[in-house]
């Protein structure tokens, strides 16, 4: 074993040993104790989902800045986003980012997954990844081609509809976009309201649609606030993971896998300080090299958004909803009695997939449509009355990296995104935003709209545009591929996710994504963690 490892510690012995509790690890848990075979632990860093606004839907704004349940990461200086550092929020709670998340269910499309598949990656199209979203999905209009019903995880419709939302969706239309009742459907393209992952009003993260029904069972342990350090390894396979809990060290030993499924930040994070990366960056921090795997941390990409801010006519915005006590408090009784109201805002309420150049085979550009608005997420609302459209480029060019600062645990990474780095995802932005632009000022949109604040009418030119894009851009939450998928040199992970060159190792979470997927990040790994499961369990026998 690593001699690295801790001379006291206590040692514990499972047949898996999952390392992180969010979108993928409580898939995980479940369905590899679900038959009683196996013996299973689950490791978090964070605690239990005890805040009462995770299991708000629109309590995702109050846990941007809660460190209790977030990483609260930060990218170093971004060259094109005039050297600002961009905040970026991961979950570290029971049920990871989905704990967190803004709880939008979008697929992303059809032609993502055959793209995976084109680059090499067999088993992993959209028909062969279809029957897992289909099984994970509880979804409230029924089955379908393309949906399933009585999965752990609830998909549910829009539980406040708005006029703001249903006239960006009419504003849409009158721009020539079709209206689309179902993005995850046959086709992604047009406007209309997005679905969301709760159930009567609550949040469903994975803690609790995965996680909850499978603590009862005896072969499943779940530890929280329990850091894991590193992975402990017998030549080249991983037998055993270091973790701090309450100022103890444990090991916790693995007679089958060890599955890494701490998200694309903390996955290549541990890898790293295990031993498993880029050999020069292990040396400079003083760590073994157990594989000089060059790929580990590469590839990283993220989705943009740039917000166009509205000043509405009507005071029927969330915005004031919040400035006035009286609204304020109805809204929350509302909520306490019925789960119903403002409170239940996912988001993105509505939303659009288009188009910049009509060339392109499919939609490059996502608008998430909101109801209030304010200078940052997470921030206090707008005083006035306000609503929020924003531009997301979908499958962006640019790629980062994520290396370790330090071999301590507990030290974030450096993280750079590179956004804006390519001339084609400038482009793709700058056109996106002239496109809603056109949606905003529709006639359907009219009746609402006094002006537009953020950029400002007096923002016109392609070059005013881009330096709006440099100035206010910022992430959309969904960091991939930096474990990617592959069978070329920088792969970390081959087609069933097991780690190139090691045994008894596997990552499965949003790093293994060979690209991003045009659509929210959540859903997806949720898939892959459906499939993975059943990848193990096969690969077990």
């Amino acid at each position: 074993m690593n001699p690295r490892a801790s001379s006291n510690a206590e040692i514990l012995e499972f047949d898996y040993v999952i390392v992180g509790a969010g979108s993928a690890g409580c898939v995980l848990a479940n369905r590899l104790s679900a038959d009683g075979k196996n013996s299973v632990l689950l490791l978090e860093a964070g605690p239990k989902d005890t805040n009462l606004w995770i299991h708000v839907p629109l309590g995702y704004g109050r846990l941007f800045k809660e460190k209790t349940v977030n990483w609260m990461y930060q990218t170093e200086p971004e060259p094109e986003l005039d050297g600002r550092s961009v905040f970026q929020p991961r979950g570290k709670v029971l049920g990871g980012s989905s704990s967190i998340n803004g709880l939008l269910y979008v697929r992303g499309q059809h032609e993502d997954y055959d793209r995976w598949r084109q680059h090499g990656n067999q088993g992993w199209g959209f028909d062969d990844v279809l029957p897992y979203f289909k099984k994970a999905e509880d979804q409230q209009r029924g089955a379908d081609d393309f949906h399933g019903v009585g999965g752990p995880l609830p998909v549910s419709d829009l539980g406040h509809p708005d006029p703001l939302s249903a006239a960006f969706i009419a504003a849409a239309a009158e721009t020539g976009l079709p209206v689309n009742r179902d993005f995850n459907g046959a086709s992604q393209e047009g406007a209309g309201f997005f679905q969301t992952t709760t159930r009567h009003g609550r949040r469903a993260s994975t803690a609790v649609a995965y996680l909850r029904p499978a603590r009862r069972r005896n072969n499943l342990q779940v530890e929280t606030s329990a850091l894991a350090r590193r992975i402990l390894f017998d030549g080249r396979r991983a037998v055993g993971v270091e973790y701090g809990q309450a100022g103890r060290h444990s090991i916790a030993r693995a007679r089958k896998e060890i599955l890494i499924s701490g998200g694309a930040f903390n996955s290549p994070q541990l890898l790293q300080l295990s031993g498993v990366g880029p050999a020069e960056l292990l040396r400079r921090h003083g760590i073994e090299v157990v594989l000089d795997a060059r790929g580990v941390g590469h590839d990283l990409q993220d989705h943009m958004q740039v917000r166009v801010i509205m000043r509405c006519s009507k005071p029927i915005t969330l915005n004031d909803v919040v400035n006035s006590p009286t609204r304020k408090f109805l809204t929350g009784l509302q909520y306490a009695a019925l789960r119903k109201g403002p409170l239940t805002i996912a988001a993105g309420t509505s939303g659009a997939f288009f188009k910049t150049n009509p060339r392109l085979a499919t939609p490059d550009i996502q608008v998430h449509f909101l109801p209030f608005s304010t200078d940052r997420m997470g921030e206090k609302l707008h005083s006035f009355s306000g609503f929020t459209a924003s531009v997301c480029q979908l499958r962006p060019e640019s790629r980062g990296s994520l290396r370790i600062k330090s071999a301590e645990a507990e030290a974030a990474p450096e993280i750079r995104i590179n956004y804006l780095s390519t001339e084609a995802d400038r482009t793709a932005n700058v056109e996106g935003l002239k496109i809603l632009r056109k949606i905003l000022a529709a006639p359907a949109l009219k009746p609402y709209v006094v002006e537009e604040v953020d950029p400002g009418a007096k923002v016109t030119s392609d070059e005013e545009l881009l330096q709006f894009c440099r100035a206010r851009g910022s992430t959309i939450y969904h960091p991939t591929s930096t474990c990617r998928m592959g069978d070329d040199p920088l792969a970390v992970v081959d087609q069933r996710l097991c780690v190139r060159g090691l045994e008894g190792l596997r990552v499965v979470d949003a790093s293994v994504m060979p690209d991003l997927v045009s659509g929210n990040t959540n859903a997806v790994v949720i898939m892959i963690a459906e499939k993975a499961s059943d990848m193990i369990l096969q690969d077990a026998r």
